[in-house]
């Protein structure tokens, strides 16, 4: 990716954890580019991953930060409960500069972070008192893994330290339970901490265990775990464990061992959750001035 920022969409988006969401909608912006090529990426279209990489320029729009920073303010207006900043690590500098621009003129609710978790604490630092809420990946703790499905061995080292980063910045947890019912939970809207995503993927259920074990050691109840069954296969994978969906014994086994390490924060997903229909429209949508 270039110097100038690029982003697919800009539009409210209601599939983020209850307490992110609510009823009104995280307020989402989709950058181009991944500082990660995942082979199973639902985004390919503007991520770069998957089986399809080196198929020509990446879909998106080139804005100004000016320009990003009057997207914060067009999404607040359409009711969106927080700005959702999605895969936007390799334009940290410049995502930076369009928080303070906003802040500058008033603008008052939380910033998400939404990462894959691959980027240096040196990078996160750049972003200490604009970012409210950290929503990282935890992919995998397996090297193995991390090399055949991330093309990144160095993933697992590298996600821990993000991790911490984005704890000490975000800590400690603060939780709005005045208006529950915005977010259909008795949580209530999450104003600050970090909620760490692992998807499950299909024959992978050590490498979760792995997971929740590390996070469950580690920081205990000090953030929000999210366990994620939504795993869609994206035409024909090169490795065929990936050409199916997580079972149902799989994402219940995993959740079985949540409850017997006592982690109480934690978002689970109920029925049929592996549907394309949880991928946005990257269109363009709300990009460019209307």
């Amino acid at each position: 990716m270039g110097q100038k920022l690029k982003a697919a969409r800009a539009a409210l988006h209601f599939y983020e954890e209850p307490f992110l969401s609510g009823e009104s909608g995280s307020g989402a912006v989709f950058f181009s580019g991944c500082s990660l090529h995942c082979i199973y990426c639902q985004n390919r279209k503007i991520s770069g991953g998957g089986p399809e990489e080196g198929c020509g320029e990446l879909f998106g729009i080139e804005i100004t930060k000016d320009r990003l920073a009057d997207i914060f303010f067009e999404l607040k207006a359409k009711g969106a409960l927080n700005i959702n900043l999605v895969t936007g690590t390799h334009f940290t500098p410049q995502i930076a500069e369009s928080i303070r621009i906003a802040k500058e003129r008033g603008f008052d609710l939380p910033f998400v972070w939404n990462s894959s978790g691959y980027e240096f604490p040196e990078t996160l630092k750049l972003l200490e008192g604009l970012i409210d809420i950290y929503l990282p990946d935890l992919k995998t703790l397996d090297e193995g893994l991390a090399s055949k499905y991330l093309h990144a061995p160095d993933y697992p080292k590298v996600v821990k330290k993000a991790l911490e980063q984005m704890v000490k910045s975000a800590w400690p947890m603060q939780m709005d339970r005045s208006e529950p019912a915005l977010a259909e939970s008795e949580d209530g809207l999450m104003k600050k901490g970090v909620c760490v995503r692992h998807l499950m993927t299909p024959g992978s259920l050590k490498d979760t265990i792995r997971v929740i074990d590390y996070l469950a050691d580690t920081y205990g109840d000090r953030i929000w775990f999210s366990l994620m069954s939504q795993y869609t296969p994206m035409g024909t994978l090169p490795f065929g464990e990936l050409n199916r969906k997580v079972s149902r014994k799989e994402y219940e086994q995993a959740v079985d061992h949540v409850i017997a390490r006592g982690i109480e924060n934690c978002m689970i997903q109920e029925g049929d959750a592996a549907e394309q229909s949880f991928i946005p429209a990257f269109d363009g949508e709300g990009v460019l001035p209307e």
